[in-house]
């Protein structure tokens, strides 16, 4: 008896502890490091045609990715706590529905800004020197939208600090290659979170928020965020000629354009509520699709 007793309780902790993991997984919404890092993964790929990478280089990049949208998250679940609350899209939030505590929230952002550090500070001290900058672009896209409906594209720019920040932590030094690609990336994010915003247009009318919806209406949104798109996919096709690449990065770009542009098709003024279902399948796994067709062009290709 006493030995069943034991084991109920090491599978009600390790119940627990999953439900921990579930729970603060949600609150920084872990999944959708895809976003960033595929296309932070893709140009080390490239780098690496250039210049060797070491694995440390590749442990630190991957912490560095990681920690700085952990950190951002945080940050951006913190500042808009009360507006969460009074959203009911997002009052079931972690923080508005008192799940995770502002302290514990807190602690989060602080070591997930330590360990970003950390991590720029062993890729070199000229990526130390930018770190701060870079937390700056991150934190600050969560309170645009307070002042400016350019919101979605300054989201952008902190996603595209992801490949342009493994470019420099490689190379230490500028160059217009990586500007390609970050380009790209912001157009695409910009496209989708304006898509996004959609959802909000009601309520942030409402609560005096800005974006794109608000600004222009939902008609005039999704053409803005259909001409991003493209814009986006030229950026990429830019930074394919100029890498070098070819049929590998080719069929991945038809098959990220695919995604891409399907879910235009499906969302429509009368037909927001497939918003969320197409969010995550078409635009983080299109990012997906992105680095499989670098990689197969640099690996098989080349």
């Amino acid at each position: 008896m006493a030995r069943e007793g034991e084991l109920n309780q090491q599978r009600s902790l390790a119940v627990r502890f999953i439900q921990q993991l579930q729970l603060w997984g949600s609150f920084v919404r872990f999944s959708h490091s895809v976003f960033a890092l595929p296309f932070a993964l893709s140009m080390l790929g490239v780098v690496s045609r250039y210049t060797q990478v070491s694995l440390n280089q590749f442990l630190a990049i991957l912490f560095a990715v990681v920690a700085a949208r952990t950190a951002a998250m945080s940050f951006n679940r913190l500042v808009d706590a009360q507006i969460d609350k009074r959203n009911p899209r997002t009052a079931d939030r972690e923080i508005p529905a008192g799940k995770i505590s502002y302290r514990s929230a807190l602690l989060l952002l602080c070591l997930s800004s330590m360990i970003f550090l950390l991590a720029s500070a062993l890729l070199g001290a000229h990526c130390l020197i930018l770190a701060p900058v870079v937390l700056l672009v991150l934190f600050g896209y969560s309170l645009t939208k307070r002042f400016t409906s350019l919101a979605h594209f300054v989201l952008g720019v902190a996603l595209a600090c992801a490949p342009g920040g493994v470019w420099y932590a490689i190379t230490g030094v500028f160059a217009w290659l990586p500007v390609w690609m970050m380009l790209g990336v912001l157009f695409w994010v910009a496209g989708f979170d304006i898509l996004y915003a959609l959802q909000d247009q009601s309520f942030d009318e409402k609560a005096s928020l800005h974006s794109i919806p608000v600004r222009l209406g939902s008609k005039r949104a999704l053409i803005v965020a259909r001409l991003s798109h493209i814009i986006s996919l030229m950026f990429f096709v830019v930074f394919g000629v100029a890498a070098h690449l070819s049929v590998g990065y080719a069929i991945g770009i038809l098959i990220f354009a695919w995604m891409l542009f399907s879910q235009h098709r499906q969302i429509t003024v009368d037909s927001l509520s497939k918003i969320e279902s197409t969010f995550f399948s078409r635009n983080a796994w299109g990012s997906v699709v992105y680095f499989v067709g670098v990689m197969v062009d640099i690996l098989i290709f080349r």
